[in-house]
C-alpha cells in the first residue's frame, strides 16, 4: 500500500509543479537479466523504460493510474480479483456503481486483457511485489499435492485455522491454492518430488508411492504456474526439505520446465526471488538414464536442437553451467528425447520400485 501511495504522490506532485508525469518500468527481458550462482536465481538488470505522460501516451497512462486504484481498493477490502475479472471491472458502468474503484474507466478501457495484463504486470515490477499481493490472481491450475504433509490454511467463511490431512484424499488430492501466501506446513517428509506430468503424478499417487517413499509429491502440469513455485518454495524453506524434479528428457522439460522453478523466468526476474527455488536438482530424466535404462525414444526434432542450442548459448543459467552444457551436448549428440512414461517399456511400476529409489540413493547423478 505504502509503494502504490508514493507512485501515486510522485505522479501528483510532477502535475502540480507543471511537468508531464511519468512512470519508471523495469525492463523484463532476457537482455536485463543476470544469473547470480550465489543467490541462485535469475536477477532483474538496471534497465528501465521510462513512459512520460504524452499525446500517445495518455490510454496506457491513465490505464495504469486506474489499475493502481483499483488494487488500492483490493488491498483495502481484503478482495481479489482474477485477471479476467480485472479486464471485465474496466469495462462497467459509472451510473451503476457508487465505488469510484468499482466504476467503469470510460475511455481508459481495456479493449483486450492483453492490455489489462501488460498493465498488471509492469505495475507488479514498478511497485516491486508480486501481483498476488496487490490482489491480482490467475485462472489457471496450479498443481496436486499428496503425501505425508499438513497444510495449515484459514477457513474463508470464518477465518478460523484449518488443517488439511495430503494423505487424506483418498484417490483425490489436494489442490494449490492461488495464493498461498501465509500457509502454513508440518510434515515428516524427507523430501518433495515434484513431477511434470499429471499422469506420473497419478501412478505415483495411485500406487502411494508417497508413504513408501516418505515423501510429498506434486504435480507441476507443465510449465509450473507461481502459485506452484512459491507453494513450493515455501513449503521446502519452511521445513527444510530438498526439491527434485522430475521431466521429460527433453530440451522444453529442461530450459522451460526445470529451469523456471529452479531459477525463475526472465519475464518475471523482478520477483523470481519469491517464486523459484534455487536448492531444486533435476533427478530426471536426463540424457545419461537413456543409456543406463535402455529406454525407448523420440527423434530429437529440429525446434527441440533449436531449443537447447539457445540455451546453451544464451540462457544465463545453462551457458556457464558446466553439468547443463554437457547434458545439453550430449542430448544433440544422441540426437533423440525420452517421455517420463518411457520406464513404462520396464514394467508399471519400475520409475517407482527401481528408478527413483536408485537416483534416490545417488545424488550425484542428479543435474543441479
Amino acid at each position: 500500500m505504502k509503494s502504490l501511495i508514493s507512485q501515486a504522490k510522485d505522479i501528483h506532485e510532477e502535475i502540480k509543479g507543471g511537468r508531464r508525469p511519468s512512470l519508471r518500468v523495469p525492463v523484463r527481458s532476457l537482455s536485463n537479466v543476470t544469473f547470480s550462482a550465489r543467490k541462485g536465481f535469475f536477477t532483474i538488470g538496471k534497465k528501465v523504460s521510462k513512459r512520460t505522460l504524452s499525446y500517445q501516451t495518455v490510454k496506457p497512462f491513465a490505464q495504469s493510474v486506474r489499475m493502481m486504484a483499483f488494487s488500492k481498493h483490493l488491498i483495502n477490502t481484503e478482495d481479489f480479483a482474477s485477471k479476467r475479472e480485472v479486464y471485465y471491472t474496466s469495462k462497467g458502468s459509472s451510473k451503476r456503481e457508487e465505488n469510484a474503484a468499482q466504476a467503469g474507466w470510460g475511455p481508459a478501457s481495456f479493449k483486450e486483457q492483453s492490455e489489462s495484463d501488460t498493465i498488471m504486470d509492469d505495475m507488479e515490477a514498478m511497485i516491486g511485489v508480486n501481483r498476488e499481493q496487490l490482489g491480482f490472481i490467475p485462472a489457471e491450475q496450479n498443481g496436486s499435492v499428496a503425501g505425508e504433509l499438513i497444510v495449515i490454511d484459514l477457513d474463508p467463511a470464518t477465518g478460523k485455522r484449518v488443517e488439511i490431512d495430503c494423505t487424506a484424499f483418498g484417490r483425490g488430492s489436494y489442490s494449490i491454492p492461488s495464493r498461498v501466501e501465509g500457509l502454513k506446513f508440518r510434515t515428516k517428509a524427507k523430501f518433495v518430488l515434484a513431477v511434470e506430468t499429471a499422469a506420473l503424478f497419478e501412478r505415483l499417487n495411485g500406487h502411494a508411492y508417497w508413504k513408501d517413499g516418505n515423501c510429498i509429491i506434486l504435480a507441476m502440469g507443465g510449465v509450473p504456474t507461481r502459485a506452484n513455485r512459491r507453494f513450493v518454495r515455501i513449503l521446502s524453506d519452511s521445513c527444510k526439505l530438498p526439491v527434485y524434479v522430475f521431466t521429460d528428457g527433453d530440451p522444453y522439460g529442461y530450459s522451460n520446465i526445470y529451469r523456471t522453478m529452479k531459477v525463475g523466468s526472465g519475464n518475471a526476474a523482478h520477483i523470481n526471488e519469491y517464486f523459484c527455488v534455487p536448492k531444486a536438482c533435476l533427478i530426471g530424466v536426463t540424457p545419461q538414464d537413456i543409456i543406463d535404462y535402455d529406454l525407448p525414444t523420440h527423434p530429437l526434432e529440429e525446434k527441440d536442437k533449436k531449443r537447447a542450442q539457445d540455451a546453451i548459448k544464451n540462457d544465463p543459467f545453462f551457458k556457464d553451467n558446466k553439468p547443463w552444457t554437457r547434458a545439453l551436448k550430449e542430448m544433440i549428440s544422441m540426437g533423440v528425447r525420452v517421455e517420463q512414461q518411457a520406464f513404462a517399456a520396464r514394467g508399471l511400476n519400475y520409475v517407482m520400485e527401481t528408478y527413483l529409489p536408485q537416483k534416490l540413493n545417488n545424488p550425484k547423478k542428479m543435474l543441479p
